[in-house]
This record gives structure tokens, C-alpha cells and sequence, in this order.
């Protein structure tokens, strides 16, 4: 993609969950397109990783530990990225957790903790990050979401619920923060091949039986996601706000599709 097109070049762009599949297809994408990217996660890279990040795309990064979940750990990422780097001008929240259990059955442990990483952890990023961006009276910030925040799926009642919430969560600040400049929008992916998901298709039964669902007849890849992350953070995307984009082939306009029908009733 021409990084003269999305004008990002030398824009400071924060990643969290920037180690996963989705999130370092983003930093890759950023990258290459000029922009200078902080990755966030739990666990920093190490620095040999980080130059060979840098000379793999030419671009301009930095690691930080950081774990969305604690207060002092975004502000101090915060704080460190706009010493490093300079003031944030777009925040991508990528960093969630799962754990699959029925609802009646699940740990409340285990609920409160996707609460706090999943959605909690969006907004203290973007209240984090956002304090530049207000100063400056523009940004963008892009949150991750999943189709599975407007389907119910097996095993997924926490994760749905809090995927749901981001959906209004990001219209909230849409509506709260438009006035100052910030943009915010949602990225919905449907089925995607992650580092995460890959167990879903080492059974070729099961991965064909998923292909043939998605009318595009093929799963979402990480560069599909980070493709429109990168978007979404650009002045190309400079009158949305508030809005959601589904990245999903086509899987949730096929509904329909699951039941027979003859062509005569």
C-alpha cells in the first residue's frame, strides 16, 4: 500500500496485544507504511527482535511491557511512548483474552477478568492515549471487536458479552469525543487464522467445513484485519466516526444459507 496515499508516515500509532497474530500483522502494516508504531503486550520483544523488525520493514518502533488490565501499567506505557516517540496520534485496541465456558458454568474469576482486559482495557488505553490526541484536537482510535460481539457462539458468553460492549463502547467515545477531534471506530473480524485460532484448522475436516461457510470460501488471515486497521487510522477514514466494519468474507450475511429452501413454495 502507498504510504503517501494513507499520509501516516511519521505519525506515532500505539498497538496493544501488538506480540498476537492480528496485532503484529497491524505493527507490520503501520510499518510499512511509514508510521512510527509502539507495541504493547505483556511481555516486551526482545531487542534483537525489535531491530529485525525495523530493518524487515524500514520502519520505526518500539516494545513495551504493558498489561491493559492495570492502571499504572498503561499510564506509565503512556508516558513512556510520547518520551520515546513523541504524541500519540492513533491507538489501535488489540489485547483480549478468552476463556471458552458456558455461562452457567464459567469462574466469575474468569469472567471479571475478560471484563477487565476486554473492555476495561479499551478504555484505559484510549483514555490513556487519548490525552495527547485531545491536546492536539485529532486522532483516531481503532477497536478490535469480533463478530461474535452481535452472533452468540459455544463457549463464548464472557468473550461475546464483552465484544458486544466494545461496539458501544467506541460509539460512547465517538459521540463524547468527536468534538475534539478523536475519531472512533470498530473492526468486527469474523473467522480469522491467528497463532490462537490454528487448532480450529489443523482438522482439514473441520477447516473445510468453515471455508465453505464464509462465501468468500476461504478464512481471514491477519493481513485481512490489519489491512483496515490501518484505514481506519488514516485521514482516508476522516468522516468516520462511530462506525463499525465487519471483516468477515461474508460469514454473517449467510444465515440464510443454513436451512434449505426450495426454489417454489
Amino acid at each position: 500500500m502507498n504510504d503517501q496515499w494513507l499520509g501516516i508516515a511519521g505519525r506515532v500509532v500505539a498497538v496493544t496485544g501488538a506480540n498476537g497474530g492480528i496485532g503484529r500483522a497491524t505493527v507490520r502494516a503501520l510499518l510499512e507504511n511509514g508510521a512510527h508504531v509502539a507495541m504493547l503486550d505483556r511481555e516486551a520483544l526482545s531487542t534483537e527482535e525489535v531491530t529485525e523488525l525495523r530493518a524487515d520493514t524500514n520502519g520505526q518502533c518500539i516494545s513495551l511491557a504493558c498489561d491493559v488490565a492495570v492502571d499504572e501499567q498503561v499510564e506509565a506505557a503512556a508516558e513512556a511512548v510520547s518520551r520515546q516517540l513523541g504524541d500519540c496520534f492513533a491507538l489501535v485496541n488489540n489485547a483480549a483474552v478468552s476463556v471458552p465456558e458456558h455461562l452457567d458454568m464459567i469462574d466469575m474469576a474468569d469472567w471479571s477478568r475478560q471484563i477487565n482486559i476486554n473492555l476495561n482495557g479499551y478504555l484505559r488505553c484510549a483514555r490513556a492515549f487519548g490525552q495527547s490526541m485531545r491536546a492536539h484536537g485529532a486522532g483516531s482510535i481503532v477497536h478490535v471487536a469480533s463478530i461474535a460481539g452481535s452472533n452468540p457462539q459455544p463457549f463464548s458468553g464472557a468473550y461475546s458479552s464483552t465484544k458486544a460492549a466494545i461496539l458501544m463502547l467506541s460509539r460512547q467515545l465517538a459521540f463524547e469525543w468527536g468534538p475534539h477531534g478523536i475519531r472512533n471506530n470498530v473492526i468486527s473480524p469474523g473467522l480469522t487464522r491467528t497463532p490462537l485460532t490454528e487448532p480450529y484448522y489443523a482438522d482439514s475436516q473441520m477447516r473445510e467445513q468453515r471455508e465453505n461457510a464464509v462465501p468468500l470460501r476461504r478464512i481471514g488471515v491477519p493481513e485481512d484485519i490489519a489491512n483496515v486497521a490501518i484505514f481506519l487510522v488514516s485521514d482516508r477514514s476522516s468522516y468516520m466516526n462511530g462506525a463499525e466494519m465487519v471483516v468477515d468474507g461474508g460469514f454473517t450475511q449467510s444465515l440464510m444459507s443454513h436451512i434449505s429452501r426450495p426454489r417454489r413454495a
